[in-house]
């Protein structure tokens, strides 16, 4: 098993690579090590098949809050404008036809 030092996310990480048949030999230590954070690639015969990567926390209702609180104001007058510029004029016609 080696490891390689990988950028991701804007977080740098420990990426390891790992067989097939080492993670049939070995896969509780190799589970583990994910569990731990590490980012696996599985590969066969040298080319990688698979990522084995650690679960995210889930997110409370606070933190899911706070996320919306950052999100940036949406003018909906402005929005429909926008979408209205980008869709054809007779577009609300296809969807009218069998009124």
């Amino acid at each position: 098993m080696n490891q390689a030092v990988c950028i991701t996310r804007d977080t740098l990480d420990y990426m390891g690579n790992v067989t097939i048949r080492e993670l049939r030999n070995q896969g509780g230590q190799v589970v583990d090590r994910a569990a731990r954070g590490e980012r696996i690639t599985i590969t066969r015969s040298g080319r990688p098949v698979a990522e084995l990567l650690p679960l995210r926390a889930p997110l409370t209702a606070d933190a899911l809050l706070e996320r919306a609180r950052r999100l940036p104001r949406v003018d909906p007058v402005a929005l429909r404008e926008d979408i209205d510029e980008l869709l054809p004029d007779d577009f609300d016609d296809l969807f009218n036809a069998d009124r």
